[in-house]
């Protein structure tokens, strides 16, 4: 009975120094910092209690208004050098006229999510208009990678309301606007994301831009560095 007590004593100690530990900034200071005090109080036995809650922080790289063209392919041989998957919103006329592209996208691993057909304001159409500018890009991503979507982001971020139960997918929304389309510079981009920048975060781009592709792929080495480990919006949101 002792022995257990001393245990459950020394796991509160822990969990008392990973909470403290959570609050640097750096993830890997976080990391290293427990593991060692986590061997002066309680020895090896708890280094895998310690490595188990020391989740690295995540973030998503999201883009819209693809497939390009000229700079999605860039941007994907970039992903795939870093072995990173990134999500993307494509709008139905653009599919239609990239479908290599998109075939890649679903091939190396990527989440394809839907943007309308025509890159409209779904709010300001009629159900059965708004409807149809989604199911139409649905069935394009289908028919191009045999994989219905899920998600999708609306354009402007504007969602009809309950519409989500009508076409049965989920909205994606966004938690860092890097306002790409508008600044296009490349330092800029990166700026805004490194300011703004935490757990969970997600951030929209657009793959129609060469200065994005440039900053998209500086961002996934500057925050691979920092300890996040970049994913699909969907791990984000259905975890």
């Amino acid at each position: 009975m002792k022995k257990r007590k001393v245990c459950v004593l020394l796991i509160l100690i822990v969990a008392v120094v990973l909470a403290v530990g959570w609050m640097r900034t750096d993830p890997e200071v976080r990391c290293t910092s427990a593991r060692a005090i986590a061997e002066n109080i309680a020895g090896q036995g708890m280094i895998c209690l310690v490595e188990q809650s020391m989740e690295h922080p995540k973030a998503a790289l999201t883009f819209d208004d693809g497939p390009d063209a000229r700079y999605t392919g860039a941007l994907l041989d970039g992903l795939r050098a870093r072995n990173i998957k990134a999500s993307f919103f494509l709008l139905g006329e653009k599919i239609e006229q990239n479908p290599d592209l998109v075939r890649r996208m679903q091939e190396e691993g990527h989440l394809v999510g839907n943007h309308t057909y025509h890159h409209v304001q779904l709010d300001k159409l009629s159900d059965a208009k708004a409807r149809e500018e989604i199911l139409k890009t649905n069935n394009l991503i289908y028919e191009t990678t045999g994989i219905y979507p899920q998600y999708m982001r609306p354009p402007f971020g504007a969602w009809k309301k309950n519409l989500e139960l009508r076409v049965e997918m989920m909205p994606v929304f966004w938690t860092i606007d890097t306002l790409d389309w508008k600044v296009q510079n490349t330092e800029q981009i990166i700026k805004t994301v490194e300011e703004r920048v935490k757990d969970g975060a997600i951030i929209l781009m657009h793959d129609e831009y060469k200065t994005t592709v440039e900053a998209a792929l500086k961002v996934a080495d500057s925050l691979k560095e920092k300890g996040y480990e970049l994913v699909t919006v969907d791990e984000l949101i259905m975890p």
